[in-house]
């Protein structure tokens, strides 16, 4: 939502008399200016008043630290009066940990009585708090981050003329490296060069980068990846190197030109270190797209509600990054379970639900990644048509497969004498070893030749592998699972040379 699609939502609930409204937002100056000026615009005759314990109401001071008596002036006011009362951080007495009932109460008979009068009440906070008493009777607004035009408008109004030393394409640049951040936030990086050097170049775009990311770190559930990973980083998996080709200019003005809907997603299955997660960032560096990660598991919060509101902001901050890539890791350690009984009233049903709507109905161009080693855990729900565009399961590597990930990491460690090792040789010594296993082989390979004062070699590797027992050999069953359940036409195969195998 743009922030001219919520001054259009806002001005229909005041127009068809809703009287409560709860709007939530971090950006609280920059939604009352929103607020104010849709209002204006609309309905001039009507007056806004702001409210906040410490000040009380912002035109007399009254009732101050006294939130019901200050609900009861709304409703002692005239009701031929157009007024909108703007009441900030409620939701500290709204909280279900700390239902303050009084408020609560005030708040219903607040209800009936601003239905019948020309009074609106507008809560606004950072954080929604609605008891179940009041579900039925606030209608909830999301105020959106600043999107590209508020952005490009913000830094026209800051920065003068002379001082944004910039061409047309790094302008562009600079906006969408801001989008995703408050325009305090925006203000703030942009203030440092032009308090240093007196001008705006494209040199500051890391400035506003790094900022971005530590913004998203501060949530504690998102985690922001420089992609440097490459797809040449990654042996085998040929199948799903084309489909990710293929879909390379996804997000360009030519695909929306030629009338290519947006990318939803990708499901990448298979036990650990198949390659998955590196999949996930070599996508990101393919496509030059940002990268986040999350942490379904930390969206679940201690206090009653936190989950779902971290469910919200993540939601608005990947989308206000869009087009960036969306990184779900290991989602199926989140909901396993999903079906049973739930021992959190129901919470992690509300996050799942939240996120499976979101990935159903999404038109912003964001892409998930997500990633499962254990399909058997999984909601049905989540492998339904149209949350991804498609499911790949990644089988342990092949032979041929295994020779292109030797060559890969020797190539990485060793590329002086990458051709005096017997890649073939280790390649066969290693069959049901997974791409992080192979790596590992290596690395011990190494640290025993490290250990002798010598160069390692392929003696020292081979003694590695056979001292190592693969994943596989204790993870058989769910192996023949996920083939089984691959080979039935649910998944696509993402290697070439399994088709027959699995098939």
């Amino acid at each position: 939502m743009s922030s001219a699609k919520f001054a259009e939502e806002f001005n229909l609930l005041i127009r068809a008399k809703y009287p409560i409204i709860y709007v939530v937002t971090v950006e609280e100056e920059r939604a009352e200016a929103t607020i104010e000026q849709t209002i204006k615009v609309n309905n001039s005759l009507r007056e806004v008043i702001y409210y906040d314990l410490v000040h009380g109401f912002a035109h007399n001071n009254e009732a101050k630290n006294n939130l019901l008596q200050a609900l009861q002036v709304v409703e002692q006011a005239p009701t031929n009066l157009h007024l909108v009362y703007i009441f900030r951080d409620l939701h500290r007495r709204l909280g279900k940990q700390r239902t303050d009932e009084m408020i609560v109460r005030q708040l219903r008979n607040l209800f009936r009585h601003l239905r019948s009068s020309r009074k609106t009440l507008v809560l606004i906070s950072p954080i929604l708090e609605i008891p179940p008493e009041l579900e039925d009777q606030i209608a909830v607004l999301n105020f959106p981050l600043p999107d590209a035009e508020d952005i490009k408008t913000a830094i026209h109004k800051m920065v003068p003329l002379h001082q944004l030393k910039l061409s047309p394409t790094g302008l562009d640049q600079l906006v969408i490296a801001c989008m995703g951040l408050t325009l305090d936030r925006i203000k703030n990086v942009l203030a440092r060069p032009l308090a240093q050097k007196q001008y705006i170049s494209e040199t500051d775009l890391d400035l506003v980068l790094k900022e971005k990311q530590q913004r998203i770190q501060q949530t504690e559930y998102l985690e922001f990846f420089a992609p440097d990973e490459t797809l040449d980083r990654i042996g085998g998996l040929d199948n799903l190197k084309e489909w990710l080709m293929q879909r390379r200019r996804a997000f360009s003005e030519e695909a929306r030109a030629y009338g290519l809907p947006n990318p939803k997603g990708v499901l990448l299955m298979g036990i650990q270190g198949t390659g998955k997660s590196l999949c996930a960032k070599a996508i990101a560096h393919l496509w030059r797209l940002p990268l986040l990660r999350l942490d379904v598991g930390r969206l679940f919060g201690s206090l009653v509600g936190q989950s779902e509101s971290r469910t919200r902001q993540t939601i608005q901050l990947t989308e206000a990054l869009a087009p960036c890539i969306l990184w779900m890791d290991e989602i199926d350690k989140a909901f396993a379970g999903m079906g049973g009984t739930s021992t959190d009233s129901g919470t992690s049903q509300r996050v799942f639900g939240t996120l499976l709507t979101w990935m159903q109905e999404k038109s912003s161009p964001v892409f998930v990644v997500a990633t499962a080693n254990n399909i058997n855990a999984l909601p049905p729900e989540l492998l339904r048509k149209g949350r991804f565009d498609e499911i790949f399961f990644i089988n342990l590597p092949s032979q041929a497969e295994r020779e292109q990930i030797f060559m890969v990491h020797l190539q990485r460690f060793r590329p002086a004498t990458l051709r005096d090792f017997d890649v073939e040789h280790l390649a066969q010594l290693a069959a049901e070893f997974s791409g992080a296993e192979i790596e590992q082989a290596i690395i011990e390979g190494m640290y025993r030749a490290f250990n002798e004062n010598r160069d390692v070699v392929t003696a020292d590797i081979e003694g590695a592998i056979k001292d190592t027992v693969p994943l596989a050999s204790t993870a058989r069953e769910q192996i023949n699972y996920m083939k089984n359940w691959a080979a039935q036409g649910r998944a696509r195969i993402a290697s070439s040379g399994d088709q027959n195998q699995i098939s």
